[in-house]
């Protein structure tokens, strides 16, 4: 069979081999070419204007970016200064000492962490809670702190197995601590951590380093002289955040120290004085205005406020009915009662409405024009005929019931306002009082009531509606005894740098003199003063070694009624009258001016005039008793030149 001879053959045109087209080909590959050309060169362009615009344009700009990723500022938070009184005396300091830091990012299992810390010390829950805020606020890989001030027991628990417990270290610090503990509290204050309301307000530039601030006192009215400046360090950190090596190094400055102007034997005597009674006592130097002792009692130990008071320790003394963070000196307000008599005779001469000479007829009470209420006198006998002088000697109500009646409240508040009256004095300590000195005006806005010819004689005795404070009690002695010299009570006595001798003292605050129409007014009123405690009201208080000048003063706790007689044998103690006092001795040239509220204390010739007496022998004739002053001692390493 020949089956394959009868297939058909292909056309001869496909066996043909085409002929290749070079110049075609050449001319594609050319193209491609120049299009690869220029997109490589306007991807170089894109590159050289990215580089341009990074490098040139805003080259510190990305350079800034650059090193915050790499480097790092430290704060370096400035040592506090030390506080000291007039005498070199120590009276703040800063203590070596040493606290617990946690650093969360390297504890890892921080729960787990913490639970093996409480099983090695005592940590609270107050502890725990504190530590988880602050951590909150701060960088994982920055250490937070957990405990202070820990003991040497405690260090060494720690320290044999802190192998175990990863991010945990122990840093040695400086607290702050108050040598004489409870001396003084109300003067000096004391620091406290740093709560979150006040880092809102704090300049992170100062603080951020910083774990505590001034609460109370001198410590937090002078913050900014006592807190420093802080420095830093320049840390190059590696790609985790954590510090490599140091770069540069600002160090800080020290707070400058602070010399107060109490003398802190004075103080103790003062504080002493007032033991068994809530009260206040305020001597100052009435030639220049600065605080000599302001005490208040109860006291209490400021030390434990610095690294956080336990909540128990804290209810007891803020529930307490005595009150003890209570700064009565500057803040307790008190019916200043006979001791405003000074003032209102002052106001009585200066307005024209009587003289030294001009006579009352005192029966022991007083009506008002047209009858009405009774109005006593402390003495229900009466005092007979009396003039000004011996209205002053002998405390006579009924004198300065007609005086006031007779000026009028629109006067007294006027005259009374020139010493300070219902204002604070401007003291240089945070936290003081302005009290009241009644108006019509402040009747009728608060009360919603007119003033009453009643209400102006309560006023005329310090009673009624009229409150001041011890301090302001003492300023305005204070003025009285320099004939209207004014100088703005103060705390500051000098300062000093850090590491240096020598200190820059405080000039005194000249505030505007109080001028009368007639010098000689002050010398009646002074007289009267004198006569007070040269067989007056406060005669037992009398010295043989001085002359004083002064104004006993007693002020109703409650009201009694119009019939009713005040009987001391059968009151609580906490219905006993506020028992007052207010002097200057030497007479011929005043060194101090003394004003003395003793709470519940009865009458102010049996109870505030004797105080004041033995403020005023411990300052004239340096009379301390040792026993009572033996820790008051300068401190040995204070250097310091010139007088104070």
């Amino acid at each position: 069979m020949k089956w394959w001879r009868s297939a058909a053959k292909p056309p001869i045109d496909k066996l043909l081999v085409r002929e290749k087209d070079n110049s075609a080909e050449s001319e594609l590959f050319f193209r491609r070419v120049l299009i690869t050309i220029c997109a490589v060169f306007l991807a170089l362009l894109a590159v050289s204007g990215r580089l341009v615009y990074l490098q040139v344009l805003h080259h510190e700009q990305f350079t800034l970016l650059s090193d915050s990723n790499r480097v790092r500022l430290l704060p370096l938070p400035p040592a506090r200064g030390f506080i000291y009184d007039r005498n070199g005396v120590l009276l703040a300091e800063n203590l070596t000492s040493y606290h617990l830091e946690v650093t969360p990012e390297q504890a890892k299992d921080l729960e787990a962490v913490l639970a093996a810390i409480r099983e090695r010390i005592t940590l609270t829950d107050a502890d725990i809670d504190r530590f988880r805020k602050l951590a909150r606020r701060t960088p994982p890989y920055n250490a937070t702190p957990l405990r202070f001030q820990l003991t040497d027991d405690e260090i060494a628990r720690l320290a044999i197995d802190l192998y175990r417990l990863p991010g945990v270290e122990i840093k040695a610090d400086l607290t702050r601590h108050y040598p004489l503990g409870e001396r003084g509290v109300h003067i000096v204050g004391y620091v406290g951590r740093i709560d979150e309301a006040e880092l809102r307000k704090l300049d992170p530039g100062q603080y951020s380093g910083s774990t505590h601030i001034g609460k109370t006192g001198v410590e937090r009215s002078y913050e900014d002289v006592l807190h420093g400046r802080a420095g830093y360090e320049q840390v190059e950190t590696n790609a985790e955040g954590r510090p490599v090596r140091v770069l540069s190094r600002t160090p800080p400055v020290s707070g400058k120290n602070i010399y107060l102007s109490v003398d802190m034997r004075l103080q103790v005597v003062a504080e002493e004085a007032l033991e068994g009674h809530n009260g206040a006592i305020v001597a100052m130097d009435p030639s220049n205005g600065e605080i000599l002792a302001l005490a208040s009692q109860p006291i209490y130990d400021p030390n434990p406020f610095v690294n956080g008071i336990d909540s128990g320790s804290f209810r007891k003394l803020n529930t307490s009915k005595n009150r003890p963070l209570l700064n009565r000196a500057l803040r307790g307000v008190y019916p200043p009662g006979s001791t405003i008599k000074p003032l209102m005779a002052l106001a009585g001469l200066e307005y024209g409405v009587v003289n030294r000479n001009t006579g009352v007829f005192c029966a022991g009470v007083y009506r008002l024009p047209g009858g009405g209420r009774k109005f006593h006198d402390w003495k229900r006998s009466g005092h007979g005929s009396v003039n000004m002088d011996r209205a002053l000697a002998q405390s006579c109500d009924v004198y300065f019931y007609d005086l006031a009646l007779n000026l009028g409240i629109d006067r007294v508040h006027e005259f009374l306002s020139r010493f300070s009256m219902g204002r604070p004095t401007g003291i240089d300590l945070y936290g003081e009082k302005g009290a009241l000195l009644p108006s019509r005006e402040w009747k009728r806005k608060f009360q919603k009531q007119d003033w009453f010819g009643g209400d102006s004689l309560s006023a005329g005795i310090g009673q009624g509606l009229f409150l001041a404070t011890p301090l302001q009690l003492a300023y305005s002695t204070a003025v009285i005894s320099q004939r209207g010299d004014n100088y703005a009570p103060r705390i500051l006595h000098a300062t000093q740098e850090t590491g240096t001798r020598g200190t820059v003292l405080t000039p005194p605050r000249t505030l505007p003199p109080i001028t009368l129409k007639n010098p000689r007014y002050w010398d009646a009123v002074i007289s009267g003063m004198i006569h007070v405690v040269e067989g007056g009201t406060a005669h037992k208080s009398r010295s043989a070694n001085y002359r004083m000048a002064g104004k006993t003063g007693t002020a109703q706790v409650f009201t009694l009624g119009q019939n009713q007689r005040y009987n001391a044998k059968r009151l609580a103690k906490h219905l006993l009258d506020h028992a007052l006092f207010v002097a200057f001795a030497p007479v011929e040239k005043p060194r101090i001016a003394v004003a003395v509220i003793a709470e519940n204390g009865g009458g102010g010739s049996a109870t505030a005039a004797p105080l004041a007496r033995k403020v005023m022998d411990a300052y004239l004739l340096d009379k301390y008793d040792p026993a009572m002053i033996a820790g008051i001692k300068p401190d040995p390493d204070t250097q310091r030149d010139g007088s104070n």
